[in-house]
């Protein structure tokens, strides 16, 4: 993932779900396990936008992938068979 920056324990949308970070100069602190703060190993780290993945990373600087429209067209060769309230709606037995 090229660009993705680590999540940090400053950030706005950062939380603690024990509330146990405290700051001791630069360093963040989890009173909790009495250890520095640690996002990739912590189950108790969130973002309050829910973009920190698994790994640490920040979601917000991931870049998304994107494909190709499709269109409907390209999956249905054959017609579907309606029957009840639709054909009645409709007046038709087969759509598309």
């Amino acid at each position: 993932m090229a660009g993705a920056k680590d999540c940090y324990p400053k950030c706005r949308d950062f939380n603690c779900t024990k509330r146990a970070l405290r700051f001791k100069g630069r360093d963040a602190w989890c009173e909790w396990t009495s250890e520095p703060c640690s996002l990739k190993s912590c189950t108790y780290a969130i973002c309050r936008r829910r973009q920190l993945l698994e790994n640490g990373v920040c979601g917000q600087t991931v870049k998304r992938k994107t494909r190709e429209e499709v269109m409907p067209e390209d999956f249905i060769d054959d017609e579907i068979r309606v029957r009840g309230k639709l054909m009645r709606k409709t007046g038709e037995k087969t759509i598309f």
